[in-house]
């Protein structure tokens, strides 16, 4: 079957990828890649690929014959005589990329035009948002599942955060899917996690339909967004078929669609079709044995713990014996009292599943991540899932501060064991370990965030605990001491670029690339970092450029120790005793710095109240009454104390220094000194 693709009056030479001499890493190719900016004009398919003329005057591409749509659908292997069928029912999905390049308003334009929802219903934004602290923040934190139907096809379609502190949700989902649709911002492009997660793409084998989106800005910059995606493909060493990708341009907040930036459909259609048509059915053992890898878990009070995963092989039966498999050959035996699967928003009730489908399992209240429900009889684990080691520590200790008790309900260090160490059955990139004393325990994370959410998660669940400061972990080889890089972008206005590229050096970052993002006047700075310099930088950095920077973050390798580097300047202001801040006491104190606490709030000895004007801690009493005399009766003075600073969680963490800790308990977040550290001169 032969296709006509990008005709028009010019001709240009054509370039046949399977001509003999023009492999992918070619000179002759890399020139036309650099030169003619058309890279997403050619073919790579080394299954009848077409060949592509096209003209420099429209060098974007409209339409591209996917090298998957042409795949056989029965394939059998010789090995062990089993027969892979391809299942054309179902498409299996995620869609990826980096923190608001828009996915998650593009599953609800999906879930709309799919008829998922009344005409008549009241539908929320970022409807698979469904945690509340993803909701306050704006972003996605957890995997989640749902499903619609388009032209008799259903398609698992799985919603991924964004964030690079959350990439192990996006590591551990990649395994359910046969394609992912990479969302890419129509101005910015592929940013640090939109290489993070196509590289993971790739490593699986994961067909990709690139996905242009928010392509109504005025500054939309389709060709070049094309062009840098497809060098991304290259850097990642992609193959000839993963080169060949369907770029589709959209709208998801207008739910618009279309093959050319300057023909959108009126709605989704030509994304549907294109996920049809590039993304193949997934491949199953249609007679083998059963056969599902867990990739997720959820808890109901009613259900128990329920698995999540994709049924690799066989038929999965409500009420079924199995047995349950690990990587290291131990094996255990469960029954499954009831069985779901997604369709539309919602989980459905199924007496059996076929392979190649993602479906729920309850009844196992054992289940681990990373498990597999095999056969009763002749079951065998599937390959376990591997994330990325985490490169931030934090030390988690029960509250000692004298106000322990008075808001939380679990403040033991029993209690917070038990939730750590429950955290970590569903949350693959983080690691607990105990500390040094039998209260003190080492949570480590992909980063500062990925860390703060599970202390908000805890804070609202009635935990009452005590945090340290983020320290890096760092590695040793070969005697040599090594600490982990990262790379980070700042998009900031041109007016506030020095100042933010100063801050950026004096914490070791070197510059790896700077350019101009369209006609906003904003530019892009690429920066390698050591990770200790981005400990406290977000604040700094919003600081520096008036609240305009944007700042993301990727961890690149482990590299050589950078080297001493200060992140905070000036010291704290500490509460010198017990008892409730005073108006009279804060107009003194104000002098010295700014200020957290508001007249009439307990404080404790120990506590920071403030942050001082100079380096070096300065200890102040703040809970100071007026003396009250009968010697004469002058006019109160009317008082003006200055704005008091309001930090956040985040703000507090990033604050601290090695020898504070910050208080967390179900209404109030504090600061205060650690007691078993020495002082700091003052």
């Amino acid at each position: 079957m032969e296709m006509a693709v990008g005709i028009h009056n010019s001709i240009t030479p054509t370039l046949n990828p399977n001509q003999k001499g023009f492999p992918l890493s070619s000179p002759f190719l890399r020139t036309q890649l650099s030169v003619g900016r058309t890279l997403s004009s050619y073919s790579f398919s080394k299954i009848k690929s077409p060949t592509f003329s096209r003209s420099r005057r429209n060098p974007l591409p409209s339409f591209i014959k996917c090298s998957v749509s042409e795949a056989e659908a029965t394939e059998t292997t010789t090995e062990k005589k089993v027969t892979l069928v391809r299942r054309n029912d179902i498409r299996n999905i995620a869609i990826v990329a980096h923190v608001d390049h828009g996915k998650t308003t593009l599953v609800d334009a999906m879930l709309k035009q799919a008829k998922v929802f009344r005409d008549n219903q009241v539908v929320e934004e970022r409807i698979m948002d469904s945690n509340d602290l993803e909701r306050e923040r704006g972003i996605t934190i957890l995997s989640k599942n749902t499903s619609i139907t388009y032209k008799d096809t259903k398609m698992n379609i799985i919603d991924t955060p964004g964030h690079s502190d959350f990439g192990g949700e996006v590591e551990r989902v990649l395994n359910m899917v046969e394609g992912v649709l990479l969302v890419v911002d129509s101005v910015e492009g592929p940013m640090p996690q939109t290489r993070f997660v196509l590289k993971k793409a790739l490593e699986f084998g994961l067909a990709v339909v690139v996905v242009v989106n928010k392509i109504d800005r005025p500054s939309a910059r389709p060709e070049f967004v094309i062009n840098s995606t497809f060098e991304l493909f290259i850097e990642l060493n992609a193959s000839d078929e993963q080169c060949d990708f369907q770029a589709v341009y959209a709208s998801g907040i207008h739910g618009k669609a279309g093959l050319s930036p300057d023909n959108l459909a009126d709605d989704l259609g030509p994304l549907f079709e294109s996920i049809i048509r590039c993304i193949p059915g997934p491949r199953i053992k249609k007679d083998g044995s059963l056969q599902m890898l867990v990739t997720s878990t959820e808890y109901d009070e009613h259900k128990g713990k329920i698995a999540i995963g994709r049924l690799h092989a066989g038929v999965l039966n409500r009420g079924m014996d199995v047995r349950i498999c690990t990587s290291d050959d131990a094996c255990r035996f469960g029954k499954v009292s009831e069985l779901f699967v997604f369709e539309k928003f919602y989980r459905a009730p199924a007496e059996s599943v076929e392979a190649g489908d993602i479906c729920a399992v309850c009844g196992i209240n054992d289940i681990q991540i990373g498990e597999t429900i095999a056969d009763k009889n002749d079951g065998k684990a599937l390959p376990a899932i591997r994330v990325e080691e985490p490169t931030v520590k934090m030390a988690f200790s029960i509250n000692t501060s004298p106000f322990v008790g008075r808001e939380g309900k679990y403040v033991t260090s029993r209690n917070l064991r038990d939730r750590l160490y429950r955290e970590i059955e569903r949350n693959l990139a983080m690691k607990v370990e105990d500390g040094e004393t039998a209260d003190t325990f080492l949570v480590s994370g992909r980063g500062t965030l990925h860390l703060t959410i599970l202390i908000e998660n805890m804070r609202r669940e009635n935990y009452e605990f005590m945090v340290g400061p983020p320290k890096v972990i760092n590695k040793r080889v070969d005697d040599k001491l090594l600490e982990p890089y990262e790379i980070a972008t700042v998009e900031v206005p041109e007016v506030h670029m020095g100042s933010v590229v100063e801050l950026l050096g004096k914490r070791r970052g070197q510059m790896v690339d700077m350019q101009g993002l369209g006609s906003e006047g904003t530019t892009l700075l690429k920066y390698k970092i050591p990770t200790r310099g981005l400990l406290g930088l977000r604040n700094a950095i919003l600081t520096a450029s008036r609240g305009t920077a944007i700042l993301n973050t990727i961890f690149d390798s482990y590299g050589p120790w950078a080297g001493d580097m200060s992140t905070r300047d000036l010291g704290s202001l500490v509460a010198f005793e017990d008892g409730v801040s005073t108006s009279y006491a804060l107009i003194s104190s104000q002098e010295r710095g700014q200020m957290f606490i508001k007249p009439g709030m307990e404080v404790y000895k120990g506590q920071i109240v403030g942050i001082h004007q100079r380096p070096g801690d300065l200890s102040l009493n703040v809970c100071k009454k007026k003396a009250a005399t009968n010697v004469r009766s002058n006019k109160e003075v009317s008082v003006v104390l200055d704005t008091t600073l309001d930090y956040s969680l985040d703000d507090c963490i990033e604050y601290i220094q090695e020898d504070e800790l910050v208080e967390v308990t179900p209404k109030s977040i504090r600061m205060c000194k650690n007691p078993k550290m020495s002082k700091k001169g003052r």
